[in-house]
C-alpha cells in the first residue's frame, strides 16, 4: 500500500522559491497554503497556492520573520507540514522545534543538525574529527587573540563571522597592523547582522574555486550525494552564475568531495537536503560549511541528474526512504543557472524595485524560468532582488553556454534595471568560456560593465514594445528636419 505524504504543506516563503515548491505539492497531490506581507499581497505565489494567509507588514521583520505566527496560521489552516524554502527562517533551530511543539512536520533539516552547523568554527571542527579537509583557521578569536592566531596561519587571512552567511563581515587582511581594527568592525557587523560577534580566521586562498556539494539523507540512514556545483562567479560573496558539472571536478575528485561531503552531514545527525560547500585550489578542496537547506542554485543539479530535489524532500520528511540509491545517481550534459537580478550593473548594481511593464520569459528546447513575477508584478524594495532564475541545459559545457546566451537575448524585463546584460557580458567572456574561474573571477574582469552596457541596447525579438533601433533613427530624422 502507498504511503501518504502530507494532506497540506504550507509555504514559509515568497516569490519563485514559493511557487517552486507548491509546483512540486501539486504534483504530488498535495494542497498548499501561502503567506504573504502587505507587499506581496497580489503575488504570483499567493494566486498559485490554493489558500493565502497575511502576515504581516512589509518588513521581513513584520511578517516572513515572524516565527511563531507562521506556525500558528499552519496550524490553523490545518497544515501538517511546512516548507521554509531558503532564506528568512530556513536555518533557525527555533524554526523546526516550534513546528514539533504543535505536531508539524518540518521539512528540512532537524533542530539539533543545525545547531551543530549554525557556528562555523564548531562545524570546522566537527569536519576535522571527521577526516574532512580544512583549510588552516582557529577558533574564536578577538583583539587580544587575534594576532597569535594569524602569525600561526599565516598572512593574508581571512577574518570570518562564525554565525550567518552572504560574506556579512568577511574581510580579508594582508598584515598584522590592520587585523585588531579589522577583528572589532568584523565582529560589530556580525553582531548586527546575526546577534553573535563571534569571529574567527581562516587562511586567505587569493583566487580559489567555489564548489559545493548537493546532499540529501533519510530517516533510515541512507545518505546520497548529488555531485558538484560551481559557484565561482560572484559578487561581493554573492553568488550570482553557477554551473554543473564544474570544468575542474573529474569523476575521481566527485566521488572524493561527495564521501568527505557525507561524512560531515552524518556527523551531525543530518536529514534532508542540504548542502556542502568547499573551496577547491590546485587540485585541493577544503571544507568551508554547511547550507542547511535547499540552495537558490538545486535545479542545476535536478536538470544533470533527474532527480526532483523537492520532492525527494516532502518524501523524506514524511518518514519515507530516498526514492533512490547512490548507485542510481548518474551525471548528464551541462546546466547553468543565472540570477537574474532588478539591479542596475550601469550604476554600481544599484536596486532597482519597480513595477514590471512588459515581461517575456525565454522558451525553447533546453530552458527552464524559476520566477515570482511577472507582467505588471511590483517588485518590492523589501526583499532581495532575484525577479527570475534562468536556468539551461545542454549536451556538454559548450552548448549550455550557447544556449544560455540565446535565451538571455530572448528575456524580456521592462521597468526595473536587471543584470540580464551582464549576465551575458560574462557568458562572453573568454576566461569564463574556457573554464578559468575563480571567486575573484569579477573583481578580475571590471570591463563586464562596459560590455553589459553595449549588449543593454540589443532588442529582444520577442520584445513588443518600440524598437530603440526605430526611435533612434526617428528621433535623428527629426533632428536634420529641425536643423534645416
Amino acid at each position: 500500500m502507498k504511503r501518504k505524504l502530507f494532506n497540506k504543506i504550507l509555504v514559509a516563503n515568497r516569490g519563485e522559491i514559493a511557487i517552486r515548491v507548491m509546483r512540486a505539492c501539486r504534483e504530488l497531490g498535495i494542497a498548499t497554503a501561502a503567506v504573504y506581507s502587505d507587499a506581496d499581497r497580489n503575488a504570483i505565489h499567493v494566486r498559485y497556492a490554493d489558500e493565502a494567509h497575511h502576515i504581516g507588514a512589509a518588513p521581513p521583520t513584520e511578517s516572513y520573520l515572524q516565527l511563531e505566527r507562521i506556525v500558528k496560521v499552519a496550524h490553523d489552516c490545518g497544515a501538517d507540514a511546512i516548507h521554509p524554502g531558503y532564506g528568512f527562517l530556513s536555518e533557525k533551530p527555533a524554526f523546526p522545534d516550534a513546528c514539533e511543539a504543535v505536531g508539524i512536520r518540518f521539512i528540512g533539516p532537524p533542530a539539533s543538525a543545525m545547531r551543530a552547523l549554525s557556528s562555523k568554527v564548531a562545524a570546522r571542527k566537527l569536519a576535522v574529527a571527521h577526516g574532512v579537509p580544512v583549510t588552516p583557521g582557529s577558533g574564536a578569536v578577538d583583539p587580544s587573540t587575534a594576532l597569535a592566531a594569524a602569525h600561526a596561519i599565516g598572512f593574508p587571512v581571512m577574518v570570518k563571522p562564525s554565525g550567518g552567511g552572504g560574506g556579512i563581515g568577511m574581510k580579508v587582511v594582508e598584515s598584522e597592523h590592520e587585523l585588531v581594527a579589522t577583528i572589532e568592525s568584523s565582529a560589530q557587523a556580525a553582531r548586527s547582522a546575526f546577534g553573535d560577534p563571534t569571529v574567527y580566521l581562516e587562511r586567505y586562498i587569493r583566487k580559489p574555486r567555489h564548489i559545493e556539494i548537493q546532499v540529501i539523507c533519510d530517516t533510515h540512514g541512507n545518505a546520497v550525494h548529488l555531485g558538484e556545483r560551481e559557484c565561482s562567479i560572484q559578487r561581493r560573496h554573492q553568488k550570482i552564475m553557477e554551473e554543473t558539472p564544474s570544468p575542474v571536478v573529474t569523476a575521481e575528485l566527485r566521488a572524493a568531495m561527495g564521501e568527505a561531503a557525507i561524512r560531515a552531514v552524518k556527523a551531525a545527525g543530518y536529514v534532508n537536503a542540504g548542502t556542502v560547500e568547499f573551496i577547491f585550489n590546485e587540485g585541493e578542496f577544503y571544507f568551508l560549511e554547511v547550507n542547511a537547506r535547499l540552495q537558490v542554485e538545486h535545479p542545476i543539479t535536478e536538470a544533470v541528474t533527474g532527480i526532483d530535489i523537492v520532492k525527494e524532500q516532502i518524501r523524506v520528511a514524511a518518514g519515507l526512504e530516498l526514492s533512490f540509491a547512490q548507485a542510481d545517481v548518474a551525471w548528464r550534459g551541462h546546466a547553468i543557472e543565472m540570477r537574474i537580478n532588478a539591479e542596475d550593473p550601469l550604476r554600481k548594481f544599484m536596486p532597482n524595485p519597480k513595477r514590471i511593464s512588459r515581461w517575456v520569459a525565454p522558451a525553447g528546447p533546453g530552458v527552464r524560468v524559476d520566477s515570482g513575477f511577472g507582467p505588471g508584478s511590483d517588485v518590492p524594495p523589501n526583499y532581495d532582488s532575484l525577479v527570475a532564475k534562468l536556468i539551461v541545459y545542454g549536451g556538454d559545457r559548450a552548448e549550455a553556454i550557447a544556449r544560455a546566451g540565446r535565451a538571455l537575448r530572448e528575456f524580456v524585463v521592462v521597468g526595473p534595471a536587471t543584470t540580464i546584460s551582464y549576465h551575458r557580458a560574462i557568458l562572453e567572456n573568454p576566461d569564463f568560456r574556457s573554464g578559468n574561474l575563480s571567486t575573484r573571477f569579477i573583481d578580475d574582469h571590471p570591463n563586464l560593465v562596459e560590455q553589459a552596457r553595449k549588449l543593454a541596447t540589443d532588442v529582444s525579438p520577442f520584445d513588443y514594445g518600440p524598437d530603440p533601433r526605430h526611435v533612434a533613427a526617428a528621433a535623428a530624422a527629426v533632428a536634420a528636419v529641425v536643423s534645416r
